[in-house]
């Protein structure tokens, strides 16, 4: 997944060696080009895509163009997301629009397949594609950033059969740096916390339900709302791991009794603390990368 390490600038400069303000030129440079013509963004309402919609919407105030900001909601991502996307999609001043689907089912995901990223994002993306050519667009842009080229991520490889562009991962943005230069243009949720599908909560070959996420994303709102930034909730069976950063360990231990009562009445009869603390991936350690 790492195919975009050694792209080059103009002047044959690898990606990687380059300043961040380099970088920040380059995709606004990148942005204008795309901004050509009416632009679809597959927006998650995360740090992410909210910074490309922004670009776009910049891009597209000196082409007269327009930027549509298309959320596929569906059951595997936490609730809530669908409005905070909405608010984020109209600070910024793109047109927001939600598309629902059932990829559980449309995707073959149940099992929880180990290339369930790939399945997922093919599906996703092709329901983002017939909705981009209903609206006449020319682009499709979507979120992955640099950092996502070097860890397990084999939705990549879909987004890229399918001539999705990722212009923060072009122009060599790494996550830092993504915050960054979302803050430097004022997007509200440049600190916002990753909150990838619920179904990363449960190991591969899992039966997932949307009952069994629904539980996971419960619990992890419950514990964000005692204060903690990163939380997942990791579910072996009738085991709850929770992962906080391990700063945040000894809060999580002030809180414990409340945490042990909120997880036991979701159901799961033994509540654990994985001393490791978050990192994101943790289910995919045995994965052939």
């Amino acid at each position: 997944d790492s195919y975009m390490v050694t792209m080059t600038d103009n002047d044959g400069r690898r990606i990687g060696d380059m300043t961040y303000e380099e970088k920040k030129q380059k995709l606004q440079e990148q942005m204008l080009v795309y901004a050509q013509g009416d632009m679809l963004v597959a927006f998650s309402g995360g740090v992410d895509s909210s910074l490309i919609l922004k670009l776009a919407v910049q891009a597209v105030a000196k082409t007269g163009h327009k930027v549509y900001g298309i959320m596929v909601h569906t059951m595997l991502h936490p609730m809530g997301e669908v409005e905070d996307a909405r608010v984020t999609a109209e600070q910024i001043g793109a047109e927001f629009r939600v598309l629902e689907i059932d990829e559980l089912k449309g995707a073959d995901i149940l099992d929880n397949p180990v290339d369930r990223c790939y399945r997922c994002k093919k599906y996703l993306f092709r329901n983002l594609i017939e909705e981009g050519e209903k609206l006449g667009v020319s682009v499709m842009m979507e979120g992955t950033n640099e950092d996502d080229l070097h860890v397990y991520r084999p939705g990549l490889q879909a987004i890229r059969e399918l001539g999705i562009h990722s212009p923060l991962a072009e122009a060599g943005m790494t996550k830092a740096e993504v915050r960054r230069l979302a803050g430097e243009l004022g997007v509200s949720v440049s600190n916002k916390p990753s909150m990838p599908c619920l179904a990363t909560r449960f190991p591969y070959g899992t039966r997932i339900s949307y009952e069994t996420m629904r539980k996971v994303d419960e619990g992890e709102a419950f514990i964000r709302s005692l204060g903690f930034y990163n939380v997942r909730l990791r579910i072996h069976n009738d085991v709850a791991r929770i992962e906080v950063d391990v700063n945040e360990m000894p809060h999580l231990l002030e809180h414990c009794e409340q945490i042990v009562a909120k997880l036991k009445n979701l159901g799961y009869d033994y509540i654990t603390v994985d001393l490791e603390g978050f990192r994101s991936g943790s289910m995919d350690l045995h994965v052939k990368k």
